[in-house]
């Protein structure tokens, strides 16, 4: 793993108002740019908002080829990596994606694997665990209530994954009560696979009944928080990965637990 600078995107997702979201998260990656960010994380279904109802169902779009090419070219231009999600139409099923831009590269995608109980109903499931490359780091997607399943950041860890993202569209207690939450099973996702973990929240009101508490959290390889904000309104929060964190944990016998493993318990996940 070489350095890597991340720009958490702490922001209003408006529901059902593509248009305004797209212009904002536009203007965000490139401020994001001039902060020496190689990769710009913003929260999960950034582009559409988040709902759980079926007038919110009703409005999602099917992918625009023109939005994909946006990004693609601000990815390009800007030789930064844009991590971005919505909810989106396939085959008249809804999928809530997240979209990964690296220069110069086709665009990837992760799909949500573990639907909320409310959101069943709404949302379908993703089936693939994809990990992406980008400046030297490999990284891992998970979106929301994903976090709650160990099993999915091993999975992702095995595939050589240094870094988990965690985009989340968590509109439930204050900051002080989301980041006791997060620092409840994240410290553990991360020091259990010996990973850096990096979480997102939306913040604000949605437009559609929804208050969002606006925060972002980096945890180091060996489950510390390395950086955290709670900030009022929208913000961007710019941390830059130390490769010498991974290095440490890794190289210590009795505290990088991977590799010892037993696969012959576990086949599923490798």
């Amino acid at each position: 793993m070489k350095p890597v600078t991340l720009c958490l995107a702490i922001v209003t997702c408006l529901c059902n108002r593509f248009k305004d979201n797209l212009n904002a998260c536009c203007d965000i990656i490139s401020t994001a740019a001039r902060k020496g960010a190689d990769m710009v994380i913003f929260p999960e279904m950034t582009l559409t908002g988040y709902g759980t109802d079926h007038r919110f169902s009703k409005q999602v779009p099917p992918m625009d080829s023109q939005v994909i090419q946006t990004f693609a070219r601000l990815s390009d231009q800007l030789n930064l990596a844009i991590l971005i999600g919505l909810a989106e139409t396939i085959n008249e099923r809804i999928y809530g994606s997240h979209l990964v831009f690296i220069p110069h590269t086709p665009y990837g995608k992760y799909q949500k694997l573990h639907i909320a109980p409310n959101e069943q109903g709404i949302f379908t499931p993703g089936t693939r665990i994809p990990v992406f490359a980008h400046g030297g780091v490999k990284f891992g997607i998970q979106l929301c209530y994903d976090a709650h399943f160990p099993e999915l950041s091993t999975a992702m860890a095995l595939q050589g994954a240094d870094l988990i993202v965690l985009p989340h569209a968590s509109p439930r207690g204050n900051q002080q009560d989301k980041f006791t939450s997060w620092m409840r099973h994240l410290p553990a996702r991360a020091f259990d696979n010996g990973v850096f973990v990096a979480a997102v929240n939306q913040t604000g009101d949605n437009g559609a009944g929804l208050e969002f508490p606006g925060l972002s959290v980096v945890i180091g390889p060996d489950g510390k928080l390395i950086s955290r904000s709670l900030p009022k309104n929208n913000h961007l929060h710019v941390v830059t990965l130390d490769p010498k964190q991974l290095a440490h944990v890794r190289s210590h016998r009795m505290r990088y637990f991977l590799p010892h493993r037993r696969k012959d318990l576990f086949p599923i996940i490798g």
